[in-house]
């Protein structure tokens, strides 16, 4: 009996449930078309609406003399109809709102105006409609459009008593255009001032809002620094635990090939091949360890005055034989305006040959590299360039990215600690495709160091 109960009361917010979704459903469409409109927009329509559809039905109850009677049906129905007219062209066209209300206002004015002529004029009731007309306005516009609209009315009221008499007196027409027009002026001068508070506290709310972004923002960037540090210590003590048994397999994979080496038969020589593959393996893996402890436990570079046409020189020399091996072609090209530098010799002289293992890398057999040097106004640029395929735009937007490489052998640190090298001298390192052919990398360093980098 109780799990009957139950299953009905479930059953029954299930149902609650979907019939709230569908009337849900069904209001966003109004939903949509109402925010079209700005808060005040809507509080304005409905006001104006009701205060002048309602008072033309009220002051119709008013019995009138034979022959200024109206059919007050008709009339009440066609007015309707106008302000729902004037309601829809602003959902249509929100940008307008403000001209349409004003032209709105001046066909209000004069609606009433040729009302009054039409049911007695000074003797009409029907000038009270003016006053909800001014007071509404006062609401939306302001103090200036409330004043010129109180001055207007009292005008019209006017107009139409001497138009059709009675005259209603100077009295009537003073207390529309001054004892109303104050009020509905300080009406719209508290209005306005509501209104630029409240714009005030929705920029406040939106820059409040932003900066709850960014702080969460922030603070997603901070768990994940904290996460990849702990990583990163982490993965450098892993590298440096590894390196003795990556030393120990290295060693007995070269003794087993001298024992391997020294033992014929064709079993010997399938035997040979594997220990050789062991060996490359291990050398790759002994290389990427050896590469990321120099990443990661980055050495603060000691500067000195060298001279840096000279380190381009001996690179040159240092290299030619590997690119001769390779069937490559090394050219060192040196401009004699370049100064002795601030430097770290070594370091320098490691991120330039990581470029240059790259070019060598990328050509594989022919071709040529350039190491170059030049002074280009209050910078010295120091270039490594290759005549091979260029990189492509897959490849560039993850250049700098730290282990990713291209090549089978590859740490993809290579450039990363170039980059940091170049950074620790207060420099650049820049790359471009040649127009042709080749990649060019570029170590852009200030001549003068600035102190602190």
């Amino acid at each position: 009996m109780r799990r009957s109960c139950a299953d009905r009361r479930r059953r029954s917010r299930a149902t609650s449930y979907t019939r709230a979704a569908l009337t849900i459903a069904e209001r966003r469409p109004w939903q949509a078309v109402l925010r079209l409109l700005e808060r005040d927009e809507r509080v304005f329509a409905g006001l104006l609406a009701i205060a002048m559809v309602g008072g033309l039905a009220t002051i119709g109850l008013i019995p009138l003399r034979p022959r200024y009677r109206i059919d007050l049906v008709s009339l009440v129905f066609w007015f309707t109809a106008y302000k729902v007219g004037v309601f829809a062209l602003v959902t249509v066209k929100p940008r307008a709102t403000r001209g349409i209300f004003l032209c709105a206002l001046a066909v209000d004015l004069a609606l009433v105006f040729v009302l009054l002529c039409l049911t007695g004029g000074g003797d009409s009731f029907y000038y009270a409609l003016f006053f909800p007309l001014v007071g509404v306005n006062a609401y939306y516009f302001g103090p200036r459009i409330a004043g010129v609209a109180a001055l207007t009315a009292g005008a019209l009221f006017a107009l139409a008593g001497w138009l059709v008499p009675p005259w209603v007196g100077w009295p009537s027409v003073l207390f529309l255009s001054v004892g109303w027009g104050l009020p509905a002026v300080f009406l719209g001068y508290v209005a306005e001032r509501e209104r630029h508070a409240r714009e005030e506290v929705d920029q406040l709310n939106l820059e409040l809002k932003g900066t709850l972004t960014r702080l969460q923002a922030t603070q997603h960037e901070l768990l994940v620094s904290e996460r990849m540090a702990t990583v990163g210590r982490l993965s450098l003590k892993v590298a440096h635990e590894v390196r003795n048994p990556i030393s120990a397999i290295e060693l007995n994979a070269e003794m087993l090939q001298e024992i391997v080496g020294g033992q014929p038969g064709p079993d010997m020589e399938e035997a040979k091949h594997l220990v050789a593959a062991i060996i490359d393996q291990v050398s790759a893996l002994d290389a990427l360890t050896e590469e990321y402890l120099a990443f990661a436990r980055f050495p603060r570079p000691q500067f000195d005055e060298e001279s840096v046409n000279q380190l381009v020189e001996e690179l040159a020399e240092f290299v030619r034989p590997v690119a001769q091996r390779q069937g490559l072609t090394v050219r060192a090209a040196t401009d004699p305006a370049v100064p002795t530098m601030e430097i770290d010799r070594g370091l320098l002289r490691q991120a330039i040959l990581n470029l240059v293992k790259n070019a060598f890398e990328a050509l594989s057999r022919g071709g040529e590299v350039t190491i170059a040097s030049r002074l280009e106004g209050d910078a010295v640029e120091l270039a490594v360039s290759d005549t091979g395929s260029g990189i492509t735009t897959e490849v560039a937007q993850r250049l700098f990215e730290p282990f990713f490489t291209t090549k089978p052998q590859g740490t993809g640190l290579g450039l990363g600690i170039a980059r940091q090298i170049t950074e620790e001298h207060g420099g650049e390192l820049r790359w471009r495709n040649g127009p042709e052919r080749g990649v060019t990398f570029t170590i852009r360093l200030p001549v003068k160091r600035v102190v602190g980098v």
